[in-house]
């Protein structure tokens, strides 16, 4: 008797506490995992063996081809462009011009006139008899006109969403794709930072449009481009997209210097973008231009910044100010700014309006635009795409629109910066808890 209410009590305290044990092992395994993930977060960070190699040199790009296995590309045209009011002309027109295919891919769709013609011009695409694939992330388009994805279905397009919410899924709820991507034909791309919504239109001329940067591109890279589209439509649909329509034969075009197209995505130990942004910054020699519209760099990170300014190059940090979207990332990011000042890293606020551009240049030869931030969100949570050009005339393009950004910026000095509020630093401590998922 005795034993069957033994075991009847066992059995009690199984179904009572079962369910509970079995959440907190799934969730520790996660945790497991997690931590392999980000297992530099308190250690040690990278370290460069090996001689320094010049950013324009051949020796370079093929370090940067071995560790991210984006192929060299030679014979591709690029146009920069800066703000809304050129980025939304070659948008639409891209769009406009395709006759066979069109797949964009984007993060950011939300609200407004632009929304509403970019819907329009896809569509009018779609009728006219030209393969539209349209793929947008979940969370980064929750704002989007639910009436807009139904007028491109209507119209004949492929609307697909990328990891919407699932219950059995829960784990990669917080990787998203941030790629702004746009192909016609297989044979234009464009590619860069700009959302579609209002507050990408203009020309950043107050704190309601916002300040970005894009290029578009034609020859061999835009299949790199295509690449980067692919492979989340692969994940979204299960279709694979092949042949001349998608992947056509690209003559080279005039030249704008070697490219690389480096996609990168989450997963166990280091990201292609972490190691693409660790070279750059190791290899800087003489100077190093980071814009980033969210800059929280974790230790790693840190560091290569600070040996980069003690071994002389002349490095600068353009950031969000006061009108930023996102006001933890800006603290947590704030929380290094005394170690970064210290070692000789110039940093300025941007103060005009949101500044949401990612670009890096450096030495005036090496040069990189596309969704990748100098956060932890961007090197291990998300699906990035960036395009990496070696080439003076674009670096000196964006060197020049780097120094019209930091003439409407506040300069952080360590004067003052010493003289912050308790509060203030309160408010960074506070911020640099959550790091791990900005």
């Amino acid at each position: 008797m005795s034993g069957r209410r033994s075991r009847s009590a066992a059995t009690d305290r199984l179904l009572r506490y079962g369910p509970a044990l079995a959440a907190a092992g799934v969730l520790g395994g996660r945790y497991a995992l997690e931590t392999l993930r980000h297992r530099r977060e308190d250690g040690h960070g990278y370290r460069l063996r090996g001689e320094v190699l010049d950013v324009g040199s051949p020796g370079f790009l093929r370090a940067a081809e071995a560790l991210t296995a984006a192929p060299i590309s030679a014979g591709n045209d690029l146009e920069l462009l800066i703000n809304g009011d050129a980025i939304f002309p070659a948008f639409l027109a891209t769009i406009a011009n395709a006759q066979k295919t069109i797949n964009l891919l984007t993060y950011v769709y939300w609200q407004g006139e632009i929304a509403e013609r970019v819907a329009a011009c896809l569509a009018e695409r779609a009728r006219a008899g030209v393969q539209v694939n349209v793929l947008l992330d979940a969370f980064g388009t929750a704002k989007m006109e639910r009436r807009l994805l139904r007028q491109l279905a209507d119209a004949g397009a492929s609307v697909a969403i990328f990891r919407p919410l699932r219950p059995y899924a829960l784990g990669r709820t917080n990787n998203r794709t941030h790629r702004k991507i746009l192909v016609a034909d297989g044979a234009v791309g464009m590619i860069g930072g700009v959302g579609i919504a209002t507050e990408w239109t203009g020309d950043a001329q107050d704190p309601q449009h916002w300040r970005d940067t894009h290029v578009k591109v034609r020859g061999p890279i835009v299949r790199g481009l295509q690449g980067a589209f692919a492979e989340n439509w692969l994940e979204a649909t299960g279709d694979v997209l092949v042949g001349p329509d998608h992947l056509p034969a690209l003559e080279p075009a005039d030249g704008a210097g070697n490219m690389q197209l480096v996609r990168s995505s989450a997963g166990v130990g280091d990201t292609n973008a972490e190691a693409l942004f660790f070279l750059a910054v190791a290899c800087a020699q003489q100077s190093l231009d980071l814009t980033s519209a969210y800059f929280t760099p974790r230790p790693a990170f840190v560091e290569a910044l600070v040996e980069a300014a003690r071994r002389g190059v002349a490095v600068r940090v353009l950031v969000p100010g006061r009108y930023t979207d996102k006001e933890s990332v800006r603290q947590a990011g704030r929380a290094v700014y005394r170690t970064l000042l210290d070692a000789g890293v110039r940093i300025f606020e941007y103060e005009q309006t949101m500044l949401h551009a990612k670009t890096l240049t450096v030495d005036g030869r090496w040069s990189t635009i596309g969704s990748v931030n100098f956060d932890n969100r961007s090197f291990q949570l998300n699906d990035e795409a960036t395009l990496c050009v070696q080439s003076e005339s674009l670096a000196d393009q964006l060197t020049r629109q780097f120094e019209k950004d930091l003439s409407v910026s506040r300069e952080i000095l360590g004067s003052s910066w010493n003289r912050r509020g308790i509060i203030d630093r309160a408010r960074e401590r506070a911020a640099v808890l959550l790091r791990r998922e900005l």
